[in-house]
């Protein structure tokens, strides 16, 4: 009898991957959306506009720990605004250094858990990342009900209607998907049911939803207006329909655990939706290169952070 061992995929393979990928959209992008041309026009950005979308980004972080903070007091884990703020600039250093861009989310899933275990501390990070999104989400409706709506409204593509349309349902059916997980009964199902009593109670509980929701909308806001002012710092024209619709769908693409934090695959959305709106896939490129390179400046404080408390304690235990 022959023994079958478990097909497992090494990490360094998995990373070998993500660089791959973002490598080849880097080289496929540079020639189909003239990287000469991306490129002029980054060094012809405007600082001051540079500037104030690194406010934008500073904000989205600070609000996402303050977010984190309510979000883990949820689930019985304690951490005040300082240390959640210096835990996120921290995982954000991480998630920009590595492929996969999950990295320094685990790691603080990892250093808060002594309060109330790792699962509790693991569900506070994925809670309060899924509340981003669905804080993004919710302006990509908005947006596109204001398209609708719009005099001159944009020309959308059957290809992108399909995936926007299943991501509309799937948004609307999430408080369906929750009603039947609480109502499933079997032995098998408590862990299920426990998890979606948790996500109820730590972002939708009578006495923080108006707080997550503020937050989720803020962080997204933050984003969209960051990218927003690359493109004015780029002299780029983007109707506001084109802000609330093309650039949610832009940053959606980082979700996709493909490349280096999102590195690759957000330039290839712009350099595809700018067309929609008549500006040229060049100028979609350059927006988006320009607003991961502000990012990358706004989470250097994180590597302060560590350099000044290089062996800081795991929370909550002080």
């Amino acid at each position: 009898m022959t023994r079958r061992w478990p097909i497992s995929v090494p990490g360094w393979v998995i990373r070998t991957v993500q660089v791959a990928v973002f490598a080849a959209l880097a080289v496929l992008l540079w020639r189909a959306a003239d990287g000469w041309e991306a490129l002029a026009r980054l060094q012809a950005a405007d600082p001051l506009w540079l500037a104030a979308a690194a406010l934008a980004l500073t904000a989205q972080t600070v609000l996402s720990a303050l977010r984190w903070r309510i979000t883990a007091g949820q689930l019985g884990i304690s951490i005040t605004s300082g240390e959640a703020i210096r835990e996120y600039y921290l995982s954000q250093v991480v998630n920009q250094s590595l492929p996969g861009g999950v990295v320094g989310d685990a790691s603080r899933a990892v250093r808060a858990r002594g309060q109330a275990g790792l699962m509790a501390s693991g569900q506070a990070v994925l809670f309060e990342r899924l509340a981003g999104q669905i804080g993004l989400l919710a302006l990509l409706i908005a947006g596109f009900a204001l398209s609708v709506l719009a005099s001159d409204p944009i020309d959308w593509p059957l290809w992108l209607l399909g995936p926007v349309a299943i991501a509309f349902v799937a948004l609307a059916l999430i408080p369906v998907g929750f009603a039947i997980a609480l109502r499933v009964t079997g032995p098998s199902d408590h862990a299920l049911r426990r998890s979606v009593r948790a996500f109820i109670h730590a972002l939708w509980a009578r006495d923080v939803r108006g707080r997550q929701a503020a937050l989720s909308l803020g962080t997204a806001l933050c984003n969209v207006s960051a990218f927003a002012l690359c493109a004015v710092a780029l002299g780029v024209d983007l109707p506001l329909v084109a802000v609330f619709t093309l650039i949610p769908l832009i940053l959606f693409a980082m979700v996709i655990p493909l490349s280096i934090s999102g590195w690759g695959l957000r330039e290839g959305a712009a350099a595809a939706l700018f067309p929609l709106i008549g500006a040229a896939m060049s100028e979609g490129l350059a927006t988006s290169i320009a607003f991961g390179l502000v990012f990358l400046a706004t989470v250097l404080p994180g590597l302060l952070v560590t350099w000044m408390r290089p062996n800081a304690p795991v929370l909550g235990r002080r």
